[in-house]
């Protein structure tokens, strides 16, 4: 595989698989004779050319861009600041109508030179990382370390360098195209940028996530999660003179250790985790309150639902449990609160936006691909049977979600050449290509 010459990107690549945040199928699906045909045709045009040539040309001024916006604060649902100097940056490149939509999104639309489809190119304003975390950029050696300077600073800079390029070769596209900045893709944001956008508008016919680095990474099925807040709500008492009443946090401790012994499918992949516990007052008091946060994934809805059922009927009996312990039922009561809906989905393993996504990098010299689900912005639009992928920005990176996350250029411009080759695909050039993206039925 080309790119996993570098060692540290097969380091990076070992560790994403060891974690299950994508379910790796590394043999490539056959590209039809259409979607051959028509990167043959995209590939063999001067304008394209030159607009290849003109990103790897434009590479330090999209590093220049990851750093920058990188560098202004945008934790879970504030990241008014960051999609502000977004839409100004799109703004500076002609998109003089980019706007914040109600939910906080930044649109910027393109348009085509015909009845052709939309295609959505997408990256995600916020990171997981809490308000007053310092952000700004440490560079040592090679490395540029920051929180959230992968995931997703070089998603927002490569969808920057794509719109340069097509700036300066003037390619006119079939279909139009949205340039996206959405909020609310990490943690309890819960996709909700993602989701109004679909929500507010129907006439989406294909979606690309900008997220994670590897152009060798293709995400073409969604994992999807659920999570819940569980309280034990009860009413608590002095450790000596009331005890034999009902604990809250007894009654959650019960409700964990059944929760750790559940068996889950290996295939399709299917995870639970108690993330967060809290409560109590004193070490001296019987707990009246205590809290745990459930997350609970898969790549199948229907395992996801049978998970869901049975992890919610231990939290509900736990608490009957320990009111029966000291014989005063209803005591302690469980409360149960969603708190997180992300979609689980899927895509055949050679549909066409699969193919668009494999054939783009093996254009720029990809041999090997791991193919498969992930959670992503991608989630909703899979979920709701709208054609979507999930790339590369390009470069090397660790550490995502940690505070040493760190990011490196090593041929970082083909992210947005990836991107560029897959997005005139899909939506068409004008005289060369017909769109292969169709139009959906509104």
């Amino acid at each position: 595989m080309i790119i996993m010459k570098n060692f540290s990107h097969a380091l990076c690549v070992l560790a994403l698989l060891s974690s299950g945040a994508i379910v790796a199928q590394p043999i490539a699906p056959s590209i039809s004779a259409p979607v051959e045909s028509t990167f043959q045709r995209v590939l063999a045009t001067p304008a394209v050319k030159a607009a290849l040539a003109a990103i790897e040309a434009d590479d330090e001024r999209t590093l220049r861009d990851q750093i920058e916006l990188t560098e202004i604060p945008a934790p879970p649902f504030k990241e008014a600041v960051r999609a502000a100097e977004f839409a100004k940056r799109l703004r500076a490149l002609g998109f003089a109508d980019a706007k914040l939509d109600a939910e906080g999104n930044v649109i910027a639309l393109r348009k085509g030179s015909g009845n052709g489809p939309t295609l959505v190119i997408s990256a995600h304003l916020d990171t997981v990382f809490p308000e007053g975390t310092d952000v700004k950029v440490k560079k040592q050696g090679e490395r540029y370390y920051a929180p959230g300077i992968g995931d997703d600073g070089r998603g927002l800079a490569a969808l920057l360098s794509v719109v340069r390029a097509l700036n300066t070769t003037q390619i006119k596209t079939v279909g139009d195209v949205w340039f996206v900045g959405t909020v609310g893709e990490e943690e309890l944001g819960d996709l909700r940028g993602v989701k109004a956008l679909f929500r507010d508008h129907k006439n989406i016919d294909g979606f690309i996530s900008l997220d994670g680095l590897s152009i060798d990474r293709v995400v073409n099925a969604a994992t999807g999660s659920r999570r819940f807040k569980i309280a034990y709500v009860g009413p608590g008492g002095h450790s000596f003179s009331a005890f034999g009443m009902p604990s809250a946090t007894h009654a959650m401790g019960r409700a964990i250790a059944k929760m750790a012994d559940v068996e889950t499918p290996v295939e399709p992949k299917t995870t639970y985790t108690v993330g967060t516990v809290k409560g109590g007052t004193s070490v001296n008091a019987i707990a009246a309150d205590a809290e745990i946060g459930l997350d609970m994934r898969s790549n199948s809805a229907p395992e996801l639902a049978k998970l869901e059922e049975k992890m919610l009927a231990i939290a509900r009996a736990a608490a009957d449990e320990e009111n029966a312990r000291w014989k005063q039922p209803g005591r302690v009561k469980a409360e149960i609160k969603l708190v997180g809906d992300r979609p689980a989905g899927a895509q055949a393993r050679d549909s066409l936006i699969t193919q668009v996504g494999v054939r783009a990098a093996q254009a720029l010299g990809v041999k090997d691909f791991f193919i498969g689900a992930s959670s992503t912005d991608s989630n909703t639009p899979i979920a709701l049977g709208v054609p979507a992928v999930t790339l590369g920005g390009g470069g090397i990176g660790g550490g995502a979600h940690a505070p040493l996350e760190w990011y490196s250029p090593l041929n970082a411009w083909r992210g947005p050449q990836n991107t560029l080759l897959a997005m005139l695909a899909l939506v068409g050039v004008e005289g060369v290509t017909e769109p292969l993206l169709p139009k959906r039925a509104k």
